[in-house]
């Protein structure tokens, strides 16, 4: 059965971690947004992709902002509860500071199995969800926004299109136009290209990575504005190969799209990190909890977040540490068997210090008698 006191603590945590996760989720959606916003204004990424790309990104977040989130509720919950005096009344009352774990545990171990099952499963499969919307926007000329009827300026300012006809997936396309200008830096004169095409097709090379426009019957009119040396080509077939779609498939995304059941069957060392950086998110839950105990003691008349900025502080050195061993582990500096336990230990070690300290009683201060002038 739970105590009343414990139901109450609880219930702090509970909504002083929501308000965190909430604040530390905005934050990060903005930089999402504005991330997404400049790849799609760029041709990089198809604008229908905008929420599903921002959703499964902030799936991939939670491994980073739930331990973040509930060192901070700890924080600010138990912050609150000491400078209000509330602390003071428990401690009348007979309630230890260790009588503040068992609600502490009651929020804890949830949160780190939940942020165990995103970190090694929900993840990674959010991350490959996302690099398969990508690859597969690509594949089609709507990512440039392109529309049938009406003239459309290329991403990169890479010139202007027209298609009288698109099908519906942007793979197939009827009576192109395209026009670009180049300038020369040496001569500032500006190069025109311009190609036209009756139907056409854009396709991938064997290695899905590679895109191609493929031409039929049209023309292709080079020169320089100004000179009177055009020259006029006529085209049965004509494949131009397009720039990177740039879907945001780097080596750090691929090996946070690994499943882990291939990480466990590797002796990569970067995909070992990988492996150790996951375990690190579920253990981080337990040992910022812990550390945010002592942390947020405060006295009444202490500026309300003065002890805030001491928690952040520390969440900064350890999360530098942990980033500092998937590193050295990535690089085969430290063994796998190492993994991040020489940053995690420590940091519970200080915590438990801090927490058996912060229960010893000050010790009586003994006054030193003056003897009395004239008096031997």
């Amino acid at each position: 059965m739970l105590r009343i006191v414990d139901r109450y603590l609880a219930r702090e945590l509970a909504v002083s971690f929501l308000a965190a996760t909430l604040i530390l989720l905005l934050v990060v959606m903005g930089a999402t947004l504005a991330d997404l916003l400049a790849k799609i204004a760029r041709g990089r990424v198809a604008a229908d992709l905008l929420l599903a790309l921002v959703g499964l990104r902030l799936v991939d977040m939670l491994t980073l902002l739930l331990p973040l989130a509930a060192f901070l509720g700890v924080q600010l919950a138990y912050g609150r509860l000491y400078r209000e005096s509330e602390m003071a009344v428990f401690a009348a009352s007979g309630l230890a500071v260790t009588g503040l774990l068992r609600p502490l545990a009651l929020f804890a171990v949830p949160l780190t199995i939940a942020t165990a099952l995103i970190a090694f499963w929900l993840a990674p499969a959010a991350v490959r969800q996302a690099q398969s919307l990508q690859e597969e926007a690509s594949r089609s000329l709507i990512i440039a926004g392109l529309e049938p009827g009406r003239f459309v300026e290329l991403p990169n300012n890479d010139g202007i299109m027209y298609v009288e006809w698109m099908s519906a997936d942007g793979t197939r396309f009827r009576k192109m136009f395209v026009e670009s200008e180049r300038v020369n830096a040496e001569d500032h004169s500006t190069s025109v290209n311009i190609i036209t095409a009756r139907d056409g097709e854009l396709y991938h090379e064997a290695d899905g990575v590679a895109r191609f426009l493929g031409l039929n019957d049209g023309f292709r009119v080079e020169g320089v504005l100004g000179q009177d040396d055009f020259r006029l080509m006529r085209y049965q077939r004509n494949d131009i190969k397009l720039s990177d779609s740039g879907t945001d498939v780097t080596p750090d995304s691929v090996k946070r799209a690994a499943p882990t059941a291939e990480l466990l069957a590797s002796s990569d060392p970067v995909q070992r990190a990988e492996l150790q950086w996951r375990l690190a998110a579920p253990l981080s839950v337990l040992v910022l909890v812990l550390l945010a105990l002592p942390l947020a003691k405060a006295t009444p008349r202490e500026p309300r977040y003065a002890r805030l900025l001491i928690a952040l502080l520390s969440w900064f050195i350890y999360y530098n540490g942990l980033a500092l061993g998937r590193a050295w582990l990535s690089q085969g500096r430290i063994d796998a068997r190492v993994g991040f336990w020489w940053a995690v230990l420590p940091t519970a070690l200080i915590a438990l210090y801090l927490l058996w300290r912060g229960q010893q009683l000050p010790k009586p201060k003994t006054a030193r008698l003056r003897p009395r002038p004239g008096v031997a």
